[in-house]
């Protein structure tokens, strides 16, 4: 399937939190003709501030009739302290039993086949059973070889001491 985004997203980001935005505009800079950067175009280097709350997602589409898999390349130390364990190199249905029924599959999904960001704040749903703990983060699609998304950049900051009602 060929994807090709006509327009970037407008999204509100005046109430992020600053590490979030700081990754969504560096993202957005890089933006070319309607269309998400490739991997190739995100240097490591601009976001030394950032490296330990980022993490990569590979996108796997092994057959039409079957769901798209993701597995995860890279997590930040920072994800990785928090959780309590490294997905790194685990499909994400494997290190976290729960995603494939969760509703945060779905953004995933969207990310792969509308090349379209995810933004989320509130309790994390699937990877993290901590109600005093506060998440914000956004998943943006990457190109691959083509014009598909085959990876996702994203960043996660958590806020401790929060109490979030249901």
């Amino acid at each position: 399937m060929v994807i090709l985004r006509e327009q970037t997203p407008s999204l509100d980001t005046h109430l992020w939190d600053a590490r979030v935005r700081a990754l969504y505009d560096y993202w957005l800079e890089r933006c070319r003709d309607g269309c998400p950067p490739r991997r190739s175009d995100i240097d490591p280097v601009d976001l030394p501030h950032l490296l330990r709350w980022l993490w990569l997602v590979d996108v796997t589409r092994d057959a039409p009739d079957r769901p798209l898999r993701f597995r995860c390349r890279l997590m930040g130390t920072e994800h990785v302290r928090t959780m309590g364990h490294d997905p790194t190199g685990k499909w994400m249905d494997e290190a976290f039993p729960t995603f494939l029924t969760n509703p945060t599959y779905s953004d995933y999904v969207q990310v792969a086949q509308n090349a379209v960001p995810s933004y989320r704040a509130g309790m994390p749903l699937y990877h993290l059973d901590k109600n005093h703990v506060r998440m914000e983060r956004i998943m943006l699609p990457l190109l691959g070889g083509g014009k598909t998304i085959d990876m996702m950049l994203a960043i996660t900051v958590y806020l401790r001491g929060i109490v979030v009602s249901p």
